[in-house]
């Protein structure tokens, strides 16, 4: 920690200062370890003063430098040396730990913080009471200024980082590789080649942006899972070495899955996924599908749960501001960035802070994997992509670099040549561009499938949610006690699970009669309405990236907050209810299947789930769960149906850790979907009563197993 305008070496480096009167050096560990307590105690009581502050620089400054005078004295034996820096070691610790009560202190750790007269005078201080003489200070030279202090660093660092960063606090970059050497002069340098880049992908026509992909890799996965062909080829891709990806595909065919199997084909952990709030908990969810020997978590708001030693981090773009200092330290090898596109406007702060994170990973590891991940197509507004090609390394801002340029210097050409922009395209698309489409691969996908999104509901309005479905639990729970007791029949071990279904029933005939208070229904409604502007968005960037959305919803409520979403962001929909007259609604419906600029159906899941063909739109967002398979089978055959040409998916967006993931479960234990719109099966697929009551019976026999 050197101050701006001094030298880093104070004289003390490599001659720190002999003992006073024979005492002994052990008395330094005594000093820091009462400094500690007092720095410690003071915290206790409120925020850290200046005083504070003060000691607890000045005490970093002393650990660090007895640390090097004990490693530099060779007249200690190994033992003895092992012997003090272990006890150097445990001060270190309880410092950290002490700094983890107020995060202002954790900057005062940083090699560039700055070191105030009053720590220096404390430091000098410290050290004659430990009997060692301080050195003679230098004054920094006359003629030059002291510039104005740094500002101190803003975000947070959750504790459990700070104990990994104890665990490993020597965490080296990996210099296994060459660094790349200075370019030599070619026939392209004085050329603007950023724009015939981006000029290359309309001037080439409909040429494959695509790059070249392995056909041999094995799809096989952990836990027996099994990739498809088209996923296979990426994964092989970052086995044989490939390490930057632009991964387009559309929605629907399995990107995440790809970006978490190329990382573990690459090595590239610990990992680093951004991504949008909507998708955040799925990543940690399908990191445990594919990453099944690797620990994901996800940070939410300041990161107080988050895991400091997982192999995957995922944190949303909303709060990467408050994180990106400790991200930057991390040592991470790959870094994940879905829908990309969101950091096309370099001058947002989201996108400064990626791209800042990927130099710094690019700095810190020879041969890092990055991914960029978005379902929207090259071809389209392409200016977008240069924020991106900037993240994976392919330029930077005022050319290319790297790989790239040194494959544009192969061809041989300039811009002013007349092949110079299909052999450009060639050379972009090589370094890792993978766009498919679902027809493209529709013989590898199911030609309709259902995929889960959950969704972690933060803030007060997901707290009250989980406290009424415990309030739910717990008054079930008091029913089912009160009906053992008032039987004459003997203690029952276990669960009785007659008594459960009876008590099920008891609180069904409840909610039914209810005009309030939490019940199921109320709690269901009180989900989708708190689900209703994350499902639109993720509606929204479906509709940007692969065309047309139908957007399913129970409740009237929910329907009014897409559409108001939708408004906002300038994305034209056309609303199907169940109040409108016939003419109104097929207008409606004609307008959504007619016009190419409406770009989403808001549908009622009971008025829209039946007798209208929206086969133009391949992609469908359930925001709210029916109360049956039928009624959910119903709604996604409105887009797959005769005239489809492409595999349909359905994605549902789920409260995750409520009883709206339990009805999911329950809804796919109901029926065999696809034999029921495929075969024309009779299975029964229960009523909405059933699924009701199967809901409260999954609820009651938890809590019950829970407080056994």
């Amino acid at each position: 920690m050197a101050r701006r305008g001094q030298p880093q070496s104070r004289g003390r480096r490599g001659n720190p200062g002999r003992p006073q009167n024979g005492r002994r050096r052990e008395d330094v560990v005594s000093v820091l370890t009462r400094a500690v307590d007092e720095i410690g105690a003071a915290l206790k009581k409120g925020r850290a003063t200046a005083a504070t502050r003060t000691k607890f620089q000045a005490v970093a400054l002393l650990l660090r430098d007895e640390r090097a005078r004990i490693r530099a004295n060779e007249d200690l034996s190994d033992a003895r040396r092992t012997e003090r820096l272990k006890k150097l070691d445990d001060v270190a610790t309880s410092l950290a730990r002490t700094a983890v009560r107020d995060q202002a202190l954790l900057a005062l750790l940083g090699e560039d913080a700055v070191v105030s007269d009053e720590a220096r005078s404390l430091e000098r201080d410290m050290m004659r009471r430990a009997g060692i003489t301080p050195p003679r200070e230098e004054a920094p030279p006359a003629e030059e200024e002291e510039p104005a202090p740094a500002p101190a660093k803003q975000g947070v660092v959750p504790q459990s980082v700070v104990s990994r960063q104890m665990a490993n606090p020597f965490l080296a970059p990996d210099f296994s590789a060459a660094r790349p050497t200075a370019a030599r002069p070619t026939r392209l340098d004085g050329w603007e080649l950023l724009d015939p880049l981006l000029r290359s992908f309309e001037r080439a026509g409909d040429g494959a942006a695509c790059m070249a992909l392995p056909t041999s890799g094995s799809r096989k996965a952990a836990g027996g899972k099994e990739l498809m062909p088209h996923q296979a080829g990426v994964v092989a891709a970052a086995a044989e070495g490939h390490r930057t990806f632009l991964l387009a595909d559309e929605p629907g065919l399995g990107k995440t899955a790809q970006a978490l199997l190329a990382a573990e084909a690459a090595k590239a952990y610990p990992l680093l996924v951004v991504a949008p709030n909507v998708v955040k908990t799925n990543w940690v969810r399908e990191a445990g599908l594919w990453s099944t020997r690797r620990k994901a978590t996800a940070i939410q708001g300041d990161g107080e749960n988050v895991d400091g030693f997982a192999d995957i981090v995922v944190v949303n773009y909303e709060v990467l501001d408050r994180h990106v200092g400790w991200l930057r330290d991390f040592g991470f090898r790959g870094m994940v960035v879905d829908e990309a596109h969101f950091i096309k406007n370099k001058t947002s702060q989201r996108s400064q802070h990626v791209l800042a994170l990927s130099e710094k990973i690019r700095s810190f590891s020879a041969d890092p994997l990055l991914m960029a991940l978005t379902g929207t197509p090259l071809i389209n507004d392409i200016e977008d992509f240069l924020a991106i090609w900037e993240f994976l390394g392919w330029i930077d801002v005022k050319k290319p670099v790297g790989a790239l340029m040194d494959a544009l210097t192969e061809t041989g050409l300039t811009p002013a040549d007349r092949g110079f922009y299909p052999a450009a395209r060639r050379a972009v698309v090589d370094r890792g561009v993978v766009r498919r489409r679902k027809i493209d691969v529709a013989a590898d996908i199911p030609a309709r499938r259902i995929a889960d999104l959950p969704v972690e509901l933060d803030g007060p309005t997901g707290r009250s949610i989980r406290a009424a479905e415990r309030d739910l639990a717990q008054r079930m729970v008091q029913r089912y006690t009160d009906a053992l007791a008032a039987r004459d029949s003997g203690p029952v071990e276990g669960i009785d699970h007659d008594l459960v279904a009876r008590v099920a029933t008891w609180e069904q005939k409840d909610a039914a009669g209810a005009s309030n208070g939490d019940n199921v229904f109320s709690m269901m409604r009180r989900i989708g309405q708190a689900k209703a502007t994350l499902a639109a968005d993720y509606a929204a960037q479906l509709a940007r990236s692969s065309g047309k959305v139908v957007f399913f919803a129970k409740h009237v409520d929910v329907m009014d907050a897409a559409e108001d979403l939708f408004a906002k962001q300038g994305v034209r929909y056309s609303s199907i209810r169940g109040d409108q007259t016939p003419t109104v609604r097929q207008r409606n419906i004609d307008a959504f299947v007619e016009d190419p600029d409406v770009a989403v159906a808001v549908c009622s899941l009971t008025a829209a789930g039946v007798g209208i063909n929206l086969q133009v739109a391949s992609d469908i967002v359930l925001a709210e769960l029916p109360w049956t398979a039928a009624e959910q089978t119903q709604a996604i055959d409105r887009c797959h149906r005769i005239g489809q040409t492409q595999p349909v998916t359905a994605w549902r967006i789920l409260a995750a850790q409520t009883i709206d993931a339990r009805i999911a479960d329950l809804l796919g234990e109901k029926a065999n979907l696809a034999a029921v719109a495929l075969d024309g099966s009779d299975e029964e697929l229960g009523t909405s009563t059933d699924a009701q009551h199967a809901a409260l019976v999954a609820l009651l026999t938890e809590a019950l197993t829970t407080t056994a």
